[in-house]
């Protein structure tokens, strides 16, 4: 029982790590690019920010964020690798 609430703990985890990573990259840098252009960022428009830049910044937190709540889901369940 603690082995299924474990991956699913972790499924979740993911799922909403990748939402907000596809969130970033593909609908602010893509999708919604126009709508975002019409605000500026240290000079340049939000959508091509995004595009170049906010998109690999955000893509490096998810990565800290993910260890992070591996962590600590790992000393939860007394996990071991």
């Amino acid at each position: 029982m603690q082995k299924k609430k474990y991956w699913q703990t972790k499924i979740k985890y993911l799922l909403v790590l990748l939402s907000i990573w596809f969130t970033v990259s593909i609908l602010c840098s893509i999708v919604f690019v126009h709508q975002l252009n019409a605000v500026k960022l240290g000079g340049f428009p939000l959508g091509f920010w995004f595009a170049m830049q906010g998109s690999m910044i955000i893509f490096v937190i998810l990565i800290f964020v993910y260890v992070r709540l591996i962590n600590q889901l790992d000393k939860k369940y007394k996990a071991e690798n």
